[in-house]
């Protein structure tokens, strides 16, 4: 309340007609942007290749997407707001909830969610730690986080998660979630990212949640092969099809172009998130941190 809450401050001083967007648009569904990228895999894969060869790290294409996305907010804090309430927020962290398997190798033990923090100042050594860190940790056919708790808990009671659900929408509306529960619900978070080629699914233009303040959603497909023609010569080249959707409320349209152009360089030139950045940017007042995870490279 205030211009406050558990996750952000309140943004003023904004560009009117970005000012105005939530009251033409109310709803996160109203205002999805649906977008789709291909990333070169090719590139991607000889950065993994050359860290392993070099250093012995294994790294993924997920460890990059996300370190090149964490870089990219450093140079566009405007795309860390959201929306509630018809008001915008500067979000205060930069956190990347992501759907995980509880088990790769039985896919009956279902999913969970994660949502690793970042600092904007994280090498790409310092992004895979800390998600390698949650990753383990929530591993297993047992709840491991509050959010696979509750569930349980709940729905031992009918009609108790309804009234929760409610009440939890009510709160975090005006403010007044605590910030335990926002920090641990995955819907409280700058981008969300589904990984569906781990269950050999295509990219999809998924949708951001009304609950919570999901601002991005990515959707990694499986790899497409596509003909390209390089230095005269036709071929076939592998991508990675990333599926985005966006609330265009957040920010103006200038902003999310640099953004992406931002990520997009980052995804073709891993090599560029191996040292920190000379210099990251913060809305007015609202610059925030992370500790450093203790393993990092």
């Amino acid at each position: 309340m205030f211009g406050r809450r558990p996750d952000g401050r309140r943004i003023r001083g904004m560009d009117p007609i970005v000012q105005i967007t939530p009251y033409i648009m109310p709803m996160r569904c109203d205002a999805q942007v649906f977008l789709k990228h291909r990333a070169d895999i090719e590139e991607m894969n000889r950065f993994i290749r050359r860290q392993m060869a070099e250093k012995q790290v294994r790294f993924t294409h997920l460890h990059i997407m996300v370190a090149a996305y964490v870089r990219a907010l450093g140079q566009n804090p405007a795309v860390n707001r959201f929306i509630m309430n018809k008001q915008c927020f500067s979000r205060n962290n930069c956190s990347v909830a992501l759907t995980i398997l509880k088990n790769p190798d039985d896919i009956d033990q279902g999913e969970t969610v994660i949502k690793p923090k970042f600092d904007l100042t994280d090498t790409i050594y310092d992004v895979r730690e800390r998600m390698d860190a949650i990753v383990a940790a929530n591993r297993g056919d047992q709840p491991k986080n509050i959010l696979d708790k509750l569930a349980a808990f709940l729905f031992k009671v009918p009609g108790l998660p309804t009234v929760v659900a409610g009440l939890a929408k009510l709160l975090d509306r005006y403010g007044l979630c605590p910030k335990a529960l926002i920090d641990e619900l995955p819907f409280h978070a700058g981008l969300y990212i589904t990984n569906t080629a781990s269950i050999g699914l295509h990219d999809v233009n998924h949708h951001i949640y009304n609950f919570g303040n999901i601002g991005m959603f990515f959707s990694i497909g499986m790899t497409e092969r596509v003909a390209v023609v390089e230095k005269g010569e036709a071929r076939m080249k592998r991508y990675m099809p990333i599926g985005i959707v966006a609330d265009e409320r957040v920010c103006s349209g200038a902003h999310y172009a640099r953004f992406f152009n931002d990520m997009r360089r980052y995804l073709d030139h891993p090599e560029l998130l191996v040292e920190p950045p000379e210099s990251v940017r913060f809305d007015p007042g609202c610059e925030y941190h992370e500790p450093k995870p203790t393993k990092a490279q």
